[in-house]
């Protein structure tokens, strides 16, 4: 999980340098996580069908090898548009992540046990966020922010010799029904995910450039700002997962988790004027609008069809991802007409929707008894 999402926190972490040293302006850097995320969008329902059929082991494996691809050519981008493209391919990881390990959950794991575990998994999102935002960040000051990548794209190589050698085999390949209209649960999580996804986004690519831009950061302490959303996010992807596997918290924490967010980025849209509370808002946003997505994973856990685990994983994923497609750049024209208060203003209306969204469909499902 960490390597499958590890190009977007390197893109924000290391936002400041490529901006200074490769030419890329604030907006193509919000089209890189465009680019990325669009393409795992339309690869997700093919890459959760795919996990069904040939299991979760192979497509880890697949997953770490072109991540480490990924990374590689991101270091050795001459200019805007190989970037660009070295991005698109970082999106089959990313199609790939959720449906494969969760599958693999549910096949090794009791059910008493999937919440944290699965909070445990997520939180290697985060942990890909740390990386980038503190060693990895701290590798770019001596080494550039090339040897940087490239220092990530040698971790995943050593990461896909091991999953090959030490996960066990997979079952034998089958035909599994497609289903690429999600229904119910599903769906809501989707538009859930969709939002949510928009406001993270903005926050993970453009965090890092507005401490250094705005609050007079040096480029390892703006990056530090995301390593300090990551290890919140670990905490509370671990934590709240938890609690969402006990009978009567899940369909209500998505809800609780998107009003925090909402706080947190009201807390950057303050810290113009208050720079110390970017770091408070750093960790809100890691403690709830971070961990709501592995909520979501939970969720989707203990109501995916039979058999049918990687797809409703993938269809779930694919409306974060969507928002990880679109929030950027909308956040992106703001950043560079310098309006960074509106900025954090629409990612805290993007949070409020995806609140309301979650608010709609527990109440739903209490009323139709399908809560847990």
């Amino acid at each position: 999980m960490a390597f499958s999402m590890m190009q977007l926190f390197l893109l924000g972490a290391l936002g400041p340098r490529l901006v200074a040293e490769l030419g890329v302006s604030p907006t193509v850097l919000g089209l890189t996580t465009t680019v990325g995320f669009a393409t795992a969008t339309v690869l997700s329902p093919v890459g959760g069908r795919v996990v069904d059929r040939v299991g979760p082991r192979r497509c880890l494996v697949a997953l770490l090898a072109v991540s480490a691809l990924a990374l590689a050519l991101i270091g050795a981008a001459p200019g805007s548009g190989f970037l660009l493209a070295a991005v698109a391919l970082g999106g089959l990881p990313q199609a790939l992540a959720n449906p494969a390990t969760n599958k693999a959950i549910l096949a090794v794991v009791p059910p008493a046990r999937r919440g944290s575990v699965t909070g445990m998994k997520q939180s290697g999102v985060q942990l890909g966020a740390f990386a980038a935002g503190l060693p990895l960040a701290a590798l770019a000051g001596l080494a550039g922010w090339r040897g940087a990548v490239w220092t990530a794209a040698g971790a995943a190589v050593a990461a896909a010799v091991w999953a090959a050698r030490a996960l066990p085999a997979d079952p034998p390949a089958k035909s599994t029904p497609a289903v690429w209209v999600p229904r119910g649960t599903i769906a809501w999580l989707m538009v859930f995910s969709l939002l949510l996804g928009c406001g993270v986004a903005s926050v993970n690519t453009y965090l890092a450039l507005y401490g250094a831009q705005r609050l007079g950061l040096g480029p390892t302490a703006a990056g530090a700002l995301v390593a300090v959303l990551g290890v919140a996010g670990i905490a509370g992807r671990v934590g709240w997962s938890k609690l969402a596997g006990r009978p009567g918290w899940s369909m209500w924490l998505p809800g609780l988790l998107a009003a925090g967010a909402v706080g947190a980025a009201l807390l950057l849209a303050l810290s113009s004027s208050a720079p110390p509370l970017a770091w408070a808002a750093a960790v809100a946003v890691g403690l709830f609008a971070v961990s709501a997505n592995a909520v979501s994973m939970v969720l989707v856990m203990q109501r995916a069809a039979p058999g049918r685990a990687g797809q409703d994983s993938a269809l779930v994923s694919a409306g974060f991802f969507a928002g990880f497609a679109i929030g950027p750049p909308l956040f992106g024209l703001l950043a560079e007409a310098g309006r960074y208060g509106a900025g954090w203003g629409l990612v805290a209306g993007e949070f409020a929707g995806a609140g309301a969204v979650a608010v709609l469909w527990a109440l739903r499902a209490r009323r139709t008894g399908a809560g847990s």
